[in-house]
C-alpha cells in the first residue's frame, strides 16, 4: 500500500513538471511559428526567429525568479493566497509591459557597452543573441536552486560578456561596472535598513502600547496614507515614465495629493475594523491586508513597466538591426515585441513562480502582514531615494535585503527580551516564585515606557542583592541568542549575487564564440 501510494505521489510530480514544461514548450514553439509568418526566410529569418524565442524564454525566467520579489511577502503573510498572487502579479505585469513599457528602450542596457565599437550588424544581432541565451539560462539555473537574482544584472552581465568577445575589453564602461558592484552592498542594505525601521516604528507606536487598538487608530491611517504617498510617487517616476516624463516636485505632488485622499478613506475603515477585533497584537495584523493587496499590485505593475526591457530590450535592437539593416543604442519596440515579454512573464510566473514566491515569503523567515508591510514600503521608498541620488539599486536585492532586514530585528528584539527576562529572574533569585512570575506578567502587559521605568527600579538595588554577576548575566543571554533568519539561504542568496554579472558574461561570451563559429563561412 505505502509503496503504492509512494509510486503514485511520483508520477503525480512527474506528471505536474510535464505540464510545467510542456505549457512553455507551446509557448515557444507559437513564437517561433508567429515569427516565421513575419519574416522573408534566409538567415536574417533564422536569426530572427532564434531570437524571438529566446526572448520568450528570458521573459519566463523573469517571471519565475523576479516577479516572485513582489509578492512573496504578501503570500508569505498570508494576506493573499498563492494563486491570488500570481493572478494578481500575472495581470498587472502584464499590463505594466503593455500598457507603460514604453515606445522605446535602450538596447545597450545602461550604457554597458559602445554600440559604435561593435563591427557590423551581424557581430551585434550575434552579441545581443548570445546576452539574451546567457541571461536566461542563468536565471533558469538561479530559479532551480531557489536564488532571487537580479534579472537587470544578468542581462548586463550578458551584454558585458558578450561585447568584450565581440570587440575586446576597451568596448565595456566599466565606471558603470562599478556601479552595478556597488549595488550589491547599496540595495539589500537601503532595503533592509528601511524595512527594520519601519517595523521597529510600528512597534513601538502601536504594538508595544497597552491598548493596541487606539494606538493603530491613530497610525495605521498615517502609515497606509504614507504608504499611498511612496507608490503614487514612485509610478510616476518608474511606472508610467515611458508614457510621460514626469519632474521629481510634481510626482511627490501628486503622491501628496493621494496620500490625502487614502487617509481621508482609511480613517473611518480602521476604525470600523478596530471596533470588531480583539485589543491584542495580533489583531493589528489584520488592518494592513487591504493596503499588502494593493502593494502587491503596484509593484509588479511598475515592474512589468520597467524590466520588460530585459527581456524585449535586446529582442527590439536584433529586430532593428534586421529590419533596418543598422545598428542603434535605442530601438523602438514593435507591440508583438512587447507582447512577448508580458506574456512570457505572466506565464514564467504561473508555472515556475511559486517556487521563488515560498522562498522570499515564507523560507527566509516568518513574516506576518505587518512585517510584509515594512519591505513593501521598503521597496518603493529605497528606489525613490536612490533615483534621486543617481545611486544604483536592485528590485530584487531591495525586496530580499528587506527580508533579511526585518528578520535580523526581531532576532535582535527577541534576544534583548530574552536577556531582560534573564535579567530580572536574576534580581529575583531568591523571591517567592509566584511573586516572580507576577512581576514577569506585569513585565510582559507594560507598554515600553513602563517596561524601561521597571527595570530602572529593579536595576536601582544593590549589587549585594543580586544573585548573578554582570558576566553571568551576559552568559544567560547569550544562550538565549535567537536566530530567525536562515544563515544557510543568506550565504546562498548573497554568493548568487555576487557571481551574477561574472557568470553571465562568461556564459555570454562562450554563446557568442559558438554562433559566430556557426554562422561565419
Amino acid at each position: 500500500m505505502l509503496r503504492t501510494e509512494n509510486i503514485e505521489h511520483a508520477v503525480q510530480r512527474n506528471r505536474d513538471e510535464l505540464f510545467r514544461f510542456g505549457t512553455a514548450l507551446i509557448f515557444i514553439v507559437g513564437i517561433m511559428l508567429f515569427t516565421i509568418v513575419r519574416t522573408d526566410g534566409g538567415i536574417d529569418g533564422i536569426l530572427m526567429v532564434a531570437a524571438a524565442m529566446i526572448g520568450g524564454y528570458m521573459a519566463m525566467n523573469i517571471g519565475a525568479n523576479d516577479v516572485a520579489n513582489n509578492v512573496g511577502p504578501a503570500v508569505g503573510s498570508q494576506a493573499i493566497t498563492l494563486t491570488g498572487a500570481i493572478f494578481i502579479a500575472a495581470f498587472f505585469e502584464a499590463g505594466g509591459a503593455l500598457v507603460a513599457g514604453g515606445d522605446v528602450v535602450g538596447t545597450i542596457k545602461s550604457g554597458i557597452i559602445d554600440p559604435d565599437l561593435v563591427a557590423d550588424r551581424d557581430t551585434f544581432i550575434w552579441l545581443m543573441i548570445a546576452a539574451l541565451l546567457a541571461a536566461a539560462v542563468w536565471l533558469n539555473f538561479a530559479t532551480v536552486i531557489g536564488a532571487p537574482v537580479s534579472t537587470t544584472h544578468s542581462i548586463v552581465g550578458g551584454v558585458l560578456g558578450a561585447g568584450i568577445a565581440a570587440s575586446g575589453w576597451g568596448i565595456a564602461d566599466w565606471s558603470v561596472v562599478g556601479k552595478i558592484a556597488a549595488s550589491w552592498v547599496i540595495s539589500p542594505l537601503m532595503g533592509g535598513l528601511i524595512a527594520a525601521g519601519f517595523l521597529y516604528l510600528i512597534k513601538h507606536s502601536i504594538t508595544y502600547k497597552r491598548d493596541v487598538l487606539a494606538a493603530a487608530n491613530r497610525m495605521v491611517p498615517v502609515l497606509v496614507a504614507f504608504m499611498a504617498w511612496a507608490f503614487a510617487t514612485y509610478l510616476m517616476l518608474k511606472g508610467v515614465k515611458k508614457l510621460v516624463q514626469v519632474p521629481f516636485p510634481v510626482a511627490v505632488l501628486i503622491g501628496c495629493a493621494v496620500a490625502v485622499a487614502v487617509y481621508v478613506i482609511m480613517r473611518p475603515y480602521i476604525r470600523r475594523m478596530t471596533g470588531r477585533l480583539e485589543n491584542r497584537k495580533a489583531s493589528v495584523n489584520e488592518l494592513f491586508t487591504v493596503p499588502l493587496i494593493f502593494a502587491a499590485a503596484l509593484l509588479s505593475f511598475a515592474h512589468g513597466a520597467n524590466d520588460v526591457a530585459n527581456a524585449v530590450g535586446p529582442l527590439a535592437g536584433i529586430n532593428e538591426a534586421i529590419s533596418q539593416g543598422g545598428i542603434s543604442a535605442r530601438a523602438g519596440i514593435p507591440i508583438w515585441v512587447m507582447a512577448v515579454g508580458a506574456i512570457g512573464i505572466s506565464l514564467g510566473l504561473a508555472l515556475y513562480g511559486p517556487k521563488l514566491i515560498r522562498t522570499v515569503g515564507s523560507e527566509i523567515t516568518e513574516l506576518d502582514k505587518i512585517r510584509a508591510f515594512c519591505i513593501a514600503m521598503a521597496a518603493a521608498i529605497t528606489v525613490i531615494i536612490a533615483s534621486q541620488l543617481g545611486l544604483p539599486v536592485s528590485s530584487t536585492h531591495i525586496a530580499v535585503g528587506g527580508v533579511f532586514g526585518v528578520g535580523f530585528l526581531r532576532e535582535y528584539i527577541k534576544s534583548s527580551y530574552a536577556r531582560m527576562l534573564d535579567d530580572i529572574r536574576s534580581h529575583h533569585a531568591d523571591s517567592d516564585p509566584k511573586a516572580v512570575e507576577d512581576f514577569l506578567a506585569q513585565f510582559d502587559a507594560a507598554d515600553v515606557g513602563a517596561k524601561g521605568e521597571m527595570l530602572r527600579d529593579m536595576k536601582a538595588q544593590a549589587s549585594a542583592d543580586r544573585l548573578l554577576g554582570k558576566q553571568e548575566r551576559r552568559g544567560l543571554g547569550r544562550v538565549h541568542r535567537v536566530e530567525l533568519v536562515k544563515r544557510n539561504l543568506l550565504l546562498r542568496i548573497a554568493a548568487a549575487w555576487i557571481i551574477t554579472v561574472p557568470v553571465a558574461a562568461v556564459l555570454a561570451a562562450m554563446f557568442f564564440f559558438m554562433i559566430r563559429g556557426m554562422l561565419l563561412p
